[in-house]
């Protein structure tokens, strides 16, 4: 699951001139400063998975602690899939725990056992915890991108 910040083409754009220029300087100033600029969203998403209720049915603090480890930031300056992604990455998760990162943010069914016993399954209910927090903060993640898309677009100049 991940949740991106797109600055419409420009970020491609800008991408596409530097792989035409090879210049390998700008090229890491710019993927640098990218990271920068939304790392502090970070924090706040592994904030809101440590806020997750415990109790009723949701989830124990094994769980939470995992998913916030599992939090990176990828910056991709390449291809068509340039852009930033906040991601919640499965494959860090504990083997048997995978999936959980789409299911906590609802996005498939999670079914569980009540404390253990095979008999009795609840479905568990969703809420959106990641994708609160970095819509609150889209703003201003978008103004720093825009003002990197703007330095390096003065220096490709």
């Amino acid at each position: 699951m991940s949740i991106e910040l797109r600055g419409s083409g420009d970020l491609r754009r800008i991408s596409r001139e530097l792989r035409r220029m090879d210049d390998q300087e700008l090229k890491k100033r710019f993927r640098k400063e990218l990271r920068a600029a939304a790392a502090p969203l970070v924090p706040r998403v592994r904030q809101s998975i440590r806020s997750i209720p415990s109790g009723r049915g949701y989830t124990p603090e094994g769980l939470r602690g995992a998913l916030s480890k599992a939090v990176k930031l990828e910056v991709k300056t390449a291809g068509r899939q340039a852009g930033i992604a906040i991601r919640v990455d499965g494959r860090k998760m504990p083997s048997h725990m995978k999936s959980l990162p789409s299911m906590v943010e609802g996005k498939k069914r999670w079914r569980h056992p009540v404390f253990g016993h095979r008999e009795v399954w609840v479905s568990q209910t969703n809420q959106p915890y990641f994708y609160r927090v970095v819509r609150a903060a889209g703003p201003a993640s978008r103004r720093a991108v825009s003002r990197v898309l703007d330095g390096i677009t003065r220096d490709i100049s």
